[in-house]
């Protein structure tokens, strides 16, 4: 058992399991029944991903160092309430007990907020391949 993290809309990795969007907005033009058999998400959760200022920060900071950064000073101190750890405590523990994959839309991983998203729930114990 183990949690994938991945780009939506790539295909399905073997033994990805249940595939969480963890993005703000649903992917333009695919209608919401498609969702899934277009390798989007099997289901949303946006209260993972950045809040929507945040998130414009993050759109420009592709090819900034400083402004990457600054998002992710502002990303993890978003993670850090109460509800944002009670989400991550439970993919972490769900990671220990079933195959399943958080992910969003960018090209590169290394500029996007799956890649902290990937160190928050390894730090809440989750098992991540």
């Amino acid at each position: 058992m183990a949690l994938k993290v991945v780009r939506l809309g790539s295909a399905r990795l073997e033994g990805e399991g249940l595939r969480i969007g963890t993005v703000r907005r649903p992917p333009r033009g695919v209608p919401k029944a498609e969702f899934s058999s277009r390798n989007f998400y099997d289901v949303w959760l946006p209260d993972l991903a950045p809040s929507e200022e945040l998130l414009r920060l993050g759109q420009a900071a592709a090819t900034d160092e400083e402004r990457w950064r600054s998002f992710e000073r502002r990303y993890r101190a978003e993670m850090k309430a109460p509800e944002k750890i009670r989400l991550l405590d439970l993919l972490a523990a769900l990671s220990r007990q079933t195959d399943l994959s958080v992910g969003c839309y960018c090209a590169d991983e290394s500029r996007c907020h799956r890649s902290l998203l990937r160190e928050l729930l390894s730090a809440r114990g989750a098992r991540l391949t």
